[in-house]
């Protein structure tokens, strides 16, 4: 049986790491609130800039009417020989299973496209030293000829998901855009953690670019929690003092339609069509920073479910621990009883 002095060691050890788990919980929860609210604040202006240019739709040749092709670059639907995937992970671990289903995601996605060029931009730490491990840069190749068919490590963006400004989610949308209006590669998509509530979530791959249609996503993969994955982060967020329901924006989505509904004709100050091909770019650029906010999010939804498991866990494992204490200290006490009356026998 175990010293008594070796398991209050361990006791105390137990102890100290709860502490440590419970105040992360705590961190987390508060950065969840924090990284909500940002998200939410973003929802008008992007709302409001998809109405606009569902209006710009109705009173713009969008599509030549003779040949039925797109006049803008970022609508021209070609077919898919070299992709573009974004892959947004975290910078840093203790999330649970956060990283690796985004990963694991990715990498189904990537089994889909095996015939394919693919070109892969790492957002976060995580999904970097991954796809860093497995993957090299892009061949050199002689101009004219096709990149061949493989899996390729071509950017990374690490430490911008700590502080988040518009600006990172700008940077990386021109980037993709302009290679994309070169012909450079043929397809966008976005590999990421979905958010709506802690217990409203799913990893889902999104196609960007290019634009089907105005104000719909286009969806090519998506895999929601588990029942059990929920009850679990229900639990966290009422130990954390977190919703775990969705704020309600209905009423604002409402006003914000009737932009693009209402039967008016509106007076641009540029012509429509000069309008459409300035705004769509932004379009792009919001749908990539609004995943950046609903992925930072997730993570911290993650991150205060993990570290609430890891202190219900430590509680039992110091329940256990106390349990086996006081049976070795008990068997310590029968023991010296028993040669007390040994000894007064022998006398």
């Amino acid at each position: 049986m175990a010293n008594i002095l070796d398991i209050r060691r361990r006791i105390r050890s137990v102890r100290n790491t709860r502490q440590i788990t419970k105040a992360m919980q705590m961190i987390s929860a508060a950065r969840l609130r924090k990284a909500q609210e940002r998200a939410l604040s973003a929802r008008p202006y992007a709302q409001m800039l998809t109405n606009v240019l569902k209006s710009l739709v109705s009173r713009a040749e969008v599509y030549d009417p003779e040949t039925g092709e797109a006049k803008h670059p970022l609508l021209a639907d070609r077919p898919e020989q070299r992709i573009l995937l974004i892959v947004v992970t975290g910078e840093k671990g203790l999330a649970g299973a956060f990283n690796t289903n985004i990963i694991k995601a990715a990498a189904r996605f990537l089994e889909e496209k095996r015939d394919k060029a693919v070109e892969i931009i790492a957002v976060g730490r995580k999904g970097r030293d991954f796809f860093k491990r497995r993957y090299g840069a892009v061949p050199q190749t002689a101009e004219g000829e096709n990149v061949p068919a493989g899996f390729y490590l071509t950017a990374e963006y690490i430490g911008i998901l700590n502080r988040l400004e518009y600006s990172h989610a700008s940077e990386l949308s021109e980037s993709i855009i302009e290679r994309y209006t070169k012909g450079e590669i043929d397809a966008v998509y976005l590999a990421y953690n979905e958010f709506k509530s802690v217990i409203a979530q799913r990893i889902v791959v999104d196609r960007v670019l290019p634009i089907e249609e105005i104000g719909e996503v286009a969806t090519a993969q998506a895999d929601e929690l588990s029942e059990e994955a929920r009850q679990h982060a229900a639990e966290a967020a009422q130990a954390a003092g977190v919703s775990v329901r969705a704020a309600d924006t209905s009423a604002a989505d409402r006003v914000a339609a009737k932009f693009a509904t209402a039967e008016v004709d509106y007076i641009y100050e540029q012509p429509p069509d000069e309008l459409f091909r300035g705004l769509l770019p932004k379009y792009v650029s919001v749908q990539v920073f609004h995943a950046l906010l609903e992925s930072i999010a997730a993570e911290h939804a993650a991150r205060m479910t993990a570290m609430d498991s890891a202190t219900n866990n430590a509680s039992e494992m110091i329940d256990s621990l106390t349990l086996a204490m006081n049976r070795a200290r008990q068997a310590k006490i029968t023991k010296e009883i028993i040669e007390i009356v040994s000894g007064a026998a022998a006398l």
